[in-house]
């Protein structure tokens, strides 16, 4: 028998369709796993996810990675910073800018966040044939082109 999402992925259409519709449910599925005593928002961890990666940069370049408005990410870094979470610094060489990085209390937070997702997405990667696994591991890094594109 055949599952809805194996129907879908026989077109392109439906592939394009059944990738949204599994990327999306395993998204909330990991969302779900967060601390709850983490308070930061979704998007003020991409943020530290995003500092993480990338090393400390403008708001501006930070707006253009989180695909934001910049007066959108000045508010979110305000809080990030107001909470001890990101640094921010005046720009080396353009004194209008300012620099933002993470803090140790950002880092921490951010892994520990990780941790426990990363933890339970092992645990359900573990109930996998080693054959949807070998899947999973040639598909991890066209999903991440995909999500750069």
């Amino acid at each position: 028998m055949t599952s809805t999402i194996e129907r879908l992925a026989r077109t392109d259409a439906g592939l394009a369709a059944a990738l949204r519709l599994s990327v999306a449910r395993l998204t909330r599925r990991l969302r779900s796993e967060r601390d709850p005593e983490n308070e930061l928002s979704i998007g003020q961890l991409s943020v530290l996810g995003a500092l993480s990666r990338g090393g400390a940069c403008s708001i501006g370049e930070l707006a253009a990675q989180e695909r934001v408005q910049p007066p959108s990410m000045t508010r979110t870094v305000n809080c990030l910073a107001e909470e001890g979470y990101v640094v921010r610094r005046p720009h080396a060489s353009d004194g209008r800018q300012v620099v933002v990085e993470l803090a140790g209390k950002g880092q921490e937070t951010l892994e520990s966040d990780r941790r426990r997702r990363d933890a339970w997405l092992v645990q359900r990667l573990r109930e996998l044939t080693p054959e949807e696994r070998s899947v999973l591991r040639q598909a991890a890094p066209i999903l991440e082109r995909l999500a750069h594109a």
